[in-house]
């Protein structure tokens, strides 16, 4: 493959020799990763209107303590301190964001958008010396292969929420009757997104493929590999659109409950 060295231009940050648009990919990290921050940290701070009818918000879930009929435990804890707010989020979504924060394609994202490290490729950034990630605090970035198996659990919680979405209470009878709503398909499709994202993850990559120098001396193993590598090559895209439809999920369900729209059924 043909290659060739782009240089960067002497003095200070910014300088290039590049011609294209280079700073348009950082700024468009920028400002969606920064919209998505402070909305869902908006979010989780309500601790209200994050059900509607069968649905529940992925913010949400799986709520563990809470008001509503998909609490695990019960309403909030008489532990919980009186000086901190309550809401189910605060106990769930450390989880997701750890696994997001540590995520390869992430980290390569928001060290460009945010911090400038460096701001695009042959781009001169504002600092001398690289130290990389084998030293606090971004050695600690190396917890991404553990937040992968926290990951895969929400997507399983996910899929069960959006199984008991298909399910309502009919108003005048009281009985549960299966049914589509708007809802139903906003809440799977979030599956779907979250899924692909998560099973294409490096990590899980590695971990089905590492270790062994010849794959195909192990057929099934070399079938995962492969299944997880058409994901893989794909991680950026489905990075994206899990972050907006997961924040379209909330807001699909909080506008409901607030009675701003209406869930139309379709079967």
């Amino acid at each position: 493959m043909a290659s060739f060295d782009v240089p960067v231009t002497a003095g200070g940050f910014g300088k290039t020799s590049r011609k294209d648009a280079w700073w348009l990919t950082p700024t468009a990290t920028f400002l969606g990763l920064s919209a998505f921050i402070v909305y869902s940290t908006w979010a989780a701070f309500q601790g209200g209107h994050y059900t509607s009818g069968p649905y529940l918000s992925p913010f949400y879930s799986p709520e563990i303590f809470g008001e509503s009929a998909h609490s695990w435990l019960g309403p909030k804890p008489a532990w919980w301190p009186l000086w901190l707010p309550f809401s189910p989020a605060f106990l769930i979504l450390w989880a997701p964001a750890g696994f997001r924060l540590t995520c390869y394609y992430y980290r390569g994202a928001y060290y460009k958008a945010f911090w400038l490290d460096p701001p695009s490729c042959a781009v001169s950034e504002p600092r001398n010396a690289y130290r990389g990630e084998n030293s606090f605090p971004l050695i600690l970035q190396n917890v991404h292969r553990y937040f992968l198996y926290l990951a895969m659990l929400f997507i399983v919680i996910l899929a069960y929420d959006a199984l008991k979405a298909m399910w309502f209470v009919d108003p005048l009878t009281g009985a549960t009757e299966f049914g589509i709503g708007v809802g139903t398909i906003v809440l799977t499709l979030n599956v779907v997104f979250l899924g692909g994202y998560t099973f294409g993850c490096h990590s899980l990559r590695h971990l089905i493929g590492g270790g062994r120098d010849i794959l195909s001396d192990s057929p099934l193993k070399l079938n995962l590999w492969k299944r997880v590598t058409w994901f893989n090559c794909r991680h950026m895209n489905f990075a994206w659109a899990s972050l907006f439809w997961v924040g379209f999920s909330d807001a699909y369900v909080r506008l409901c409950s607030m009675g701003i729209w209406t869930d139309w059924r379709i079967l």
